[in-house]
């Protein structure tokens, strides 16, 4: 079950590409000035991920207006995650959670996830959603078995909304 709303987030540390080469983001370091929406993904160069990301990206001014970081989490290095922003225009600070320490810390990791015949991976993130408020507490969670099952962003933007 994935973390509940009300309690503190996982603090994490996970490795972004940046500009300047490799660089570690730290969750902690991110929290108090704004809203932080953690969105994991199962993995780079997918359908369903390329679909979420992309979209997220076209509206990440709206994300902005909301107070709100979004930061794109799944299991690839970043090397192949800056490929995939890159071919895909992909605009997200994205994550690297290669050792899927924040999906089993966020109870979002699956035992086993078979995405395609004979190929089986464990620790893979669920599709999940986070909010962390600029306390630094999980203000929206939700996490879904269904690889292909977007989240609510409706339901997301109402509560960045909310939080202000």
């Amino acid at each position: 079950m994935a973390l509940a709303v009300g309690e503190k987030a996982p603090d994490f540390e996970l490795t972004a590409l940046g500009e300047n080469g490799p660089e570690l983001v730290k969750l902690s370091d991110q929290v108090g000035s704004s809203n932080l929406l953690l969105l994991f993904v199962p993995m780079a160069f997918t359908g369903v991920c390329t679909q979420e990301f992309c979209s997220v990206t076209s509206e990440l001014a709206e994300y902005e207006s909301l107070n709100a970081k979004v930061f794109g989490i799944s299991g690839d290095n970043p090397f192949a995650q800056a490929a995939w922003a890159e071919k895909e225009g992909i605009k997200l600070t994205m994550l690297s959670d290669y050792e899927h320490t924040a999906a089993k810390a966020y109870d979002v990791a699956y035992d086993s996830f078979l995405p395609a015949k004979n190929l089986t991976m464990g620790g893979v993130p669920k599709r999940s959603a986070f909010i962390v408020d600029k306390a630094g507490n999980i203000a929206y969670a939700e996490s879904s078995d269904n690889p292909g099952e977007l989240p609510n962003f409706e339901a997301i933007k109402a509560k960045l909304g909310e939080l202000g």
